[in-house]
């Protein structure tokens, strides 16, 4: 009988050991979204606002951005005019090629905003008739249902534009932007529509400045890949389309990998990018995105909202408004991540 009692106790530990192990060591379906979620307990709920044509970082940053869907839960896509891209309808189509070479087309909202500057649209401002009306209520909406940012990474006039339409838009999200060489002067998003820009420092919206700084190792100027690597790493790489596109050099792609050769091969002939010694161009929108899933790849620090007059900046240090300014990127290690994003997917999910 006792030898009886001492075996069933023995049992009945060893089993509720091995439940106990069981339970505290579950199974892991998919270790990328595991990895992601120790990170990211939460996605981060962005808007993408983006000069999607005007050369070739826009759309690696887009590429990047549709593929990261353990990380990112992207609510839309609107789109803005700069000087380069033929006009609000080019940026539009090309935004729409890579959401195809993304299998994404129609999953997502993708919206027009503005085509000319802060200043002219401004002027006698008509909240319900103006240019870029339908990506700017796209932006007020949105932030009204969710704890959403927006990724700038454009020339700031439909941010500016939804600030003057709804003020209360600084309460409830933060802009993330992609521009200016401060404390210098010059970049071509900042170019594109100064006017905006100083309106949205002198606003009250939570601000970050992901800095380009051209020819400064201290920006995402740095963060630059040649012709070369990119026809050697990218070729093939990533999803396989299921309806291919028509290239805006002309050409069918069905995967990014190829599109993104296609675009850094013309990128030197066209005017306005003068070839260097290595034939290298910077990815500089896919950075704002990339310190966003990673913020140990850049230094931060908060300063007093400057201004810029006369394309010079003025500081004032006496201002009780900061701002957020990213520096000093990680390069190999945001650029390891780009590669590996593109050849293992996560897609996001659509919203409609």
């Amino acid at each position: 009988m006792k030898s009886r009692l001492t075996l069933f106790v023995l049992i009945s530990i060893l089993f509720v050991t091995s439940c106990k192990e069981k339970k505290e060591k579950p199974i892991v379906p998919n270790a990328v979204e595991n990895v992601s979620s120790e990170k990211h307990a939460k996605k981060i709920k962005l808007i993408f606002d983006t000069d999607a044509n005007n050369e070739l970082d826009d759309q690696h940053a887009l590429a990047y951005l549709l593929l990261n869907g353990a990380v990112f839960d992207v609510k839309g896509i609107t789109v803005n005019a700069t000087i380069n891209g033929k006009g609000i309808q080019g940026h539009y189509d090309e935004a729409e090629r890579i959401m195809q070479l993304c299998n994404l087309k129609d999953s997502l909202p993708l919206l027009n905003g503005a085509e000319g500057n802060f200043k002219e649209i401004s002027e006698n401002f008509n909240p319900n008739d103006f240019d870029g009306k339908d990506g700017v209520d796209f932006m007020l909406e949105e932030t009204k249902k969710d704890t959403i940012i927006i990724v700038a990474v454009g020339k700031l006039t439909n941010i500016a534009l939804a600030l003057k339409k709804d003020p209360s838009l600084a309460e409830r999200t933060k802009i993330v932007w992609l521009g200016s060489n401060y404390p210098e002067p010059g970049e071509y998003n900042q170019d594109n529509d100064t006017i905006s820009m100083n309106y949205v420092l002198n606003s009250t919206i939570p601000f970050e400045m992901v800095t380009v700084r051209y020819g400064k190792p201290s920006g995402t100027d740095a963060v630059a890949v040649t012709q070369d690597e990119i026809t050697r790493k990218m070729a093939g790489l990533g999803p396989k389309a299921t309806e291919p596109i028509m290239g805006r050099h002309g050409g069918t792609f069905e995967t990014f990998g190829d599109y993104s050769v296609n675009l850094f091969t013309h990128i030197f002939d066209e005017a306005h990018i003068e070839a260097n010694e290595t034939k290298s161009r910077p990815l500089f929108d896919m950075v704002a995105l990339a310190v966003l899933k990673d913020n140990s790849w850049a230094e931060t620090k908060h300063i007093p909202a400057p201004i810029l007059i006369d394309n010079t900046w003025i500081e004032r240090p006496e201002n009780e408004r900061q701002i957020l300014i990213w520096e000093n990127f990680e390069k190999e290690n945001i650029l390891k991540d780009f590669y590996e994003t593109i050849e293992f997917p996560v897609f996001v999910k659509g919203s409609y």
